[in-house]
């Protein structure tokens, strides 16, 4: 694909949405890291649910501690993995607290030596909660790259490393925002919704659906 079709492909999506975000509910860089956390392999939806009733008790750090391992995973036992996810952030907590003075750091290096926190994580809380131009690439980012050839690679990082070199720097902050929307609920992985897609004229899959 070459750059002036990527072009147009974000302009449409950034037309389409000027201000995209993350769907998962949060108040703080703290909120938005145990979010992330708990969203390994569980949706947007089931973390919320599950936070909408955590965070109102307990939002920082200590307060996470106080509640301890056990109470933790009441509120917590709804998603997948919930046992060693509970046993990262509390980690992460006592990290936090002992390391950063209970602040979220705010470069990668800091981030990936929490527990629970990979390159993706830490691409999310620097891009969504600090506006640093990251970007994350999840199953849905992968499938949308490699489908319409806008940023093709074999694995996350490198299509990861793509998207960083062929994106215009006033894309990159909400790029990895439209791409995961865009993924999750058009060029969704069985029977892509390209009769309602807005890029579909510059998308260079060879198997689009029939619309």
């Amino acid at each position: 694909m070459n750059n002036t079709k990527r072009i147009e492909i974000l302009t449409r999506l950034r037309e389409q949405n000027p201000h995209p975000t993350t769907e998962l509910q949060y108040n703080s860089p703290f909120e938005l890291l145990i979010a992330v956390i708990l969203s390994a392999q569980a949706t947007d939806k089931g973390v919320n649910k599950a936070t909408e009733k955590l965070f109102p008790v307990a939002n920082t750090p200590q307060a996470i501690l106080d509640l301890g391992l056990d109470g933790l995973k009441s509120y917590i036992k709804t998603i997948g993995l919930f046992n060693s996810k509970a046993e990262n952030i509390i980690k992460t907590c006592r990290d936090l607290i002992e390391k950063h003075n209970g602040e979220i750091p705010k470069n990668r290096e800091a981030l990936e030596a929490l527990a629970g926190v990979g390159r993706k994580t830490a691409n999310v809380v620097l891009n969504t909660a600090f506006g640093h131009p990251t970007i994350a690439v999840d199953t849905h980012i992968f499938r949308v790259c490699n489908r319409t050839n806008f940023a093709a690679g074999k694995d996350v990082v490198k299509v990861e490393e793509k998207l960083l070199k062929v994106v215009p720097n006033e894309f990159k902050v909400d790029v990895h925002h439209w791409l995961i929307l865009h993924g999750r609920y058009t060029c969704i992985a069985r029977k892509p919704r390209c009769g309602s897609c807005i890029i579909e004229d510059l998308c260079e899959y060879k198997e689009k659906v029939e619309f």
